[in-house]
């Protein structure tokens, strides 16, 4: 069993100082989007003052530029061009994951329409 003396805890209390500060800067820095990183799908329902269709219209737009760069960068690994398959593959997943989510959407909002007209006047 140690001993606890003042030197111990003090070393003790500034590792703890020093984890809360490392801690609290991580929650202050904006969280990166695993999609496509800081400017992701996100961004574009984070804008409050804008309305319904061109915030539906920037996120069609955004997965579709994930789609041509998944797109470009699998053909530039066909051609020789990149040799880095984790990155080919990891822009590849991203498109998918950012069409799936529009996907999502898409049947909700149609199930959505569908609920409202099938519903009593």
């Amino acid at each position: 069993m140690t001993t606890v003396n003042t030197s111990n805890l003090l070393a003790m209390r500034n590792a703890i100082l020093q984890q809360n500060s490392a801690l609290q800067k991580a929650a202050a820095a904006p969280a990166p989007n695993p999609l496509t990183g800081a400017g992701a799908i996100g961004s574009a329902t984070a804008a409050p003052d804008g309305n319904f269709a061109s915030t539906l219209r920037g996120a069609i737009t955004e997965v579709n530029a994930m789609q041509a760069k998944a797109g470009a960068i699998t053909e530039s690994y066909e051609r020789g061009e990149t040799t880095d398959i984790a990155a080919v593959m990891l822009q590849r997943e991203q498109a998918s994951v950012g069409f799936q989510a529009t996907l999502q959407v898409r049947n909700k909002l149609l199930s959505a329409y569908k609920d409202i007209m099938s519903m009593p006047v």
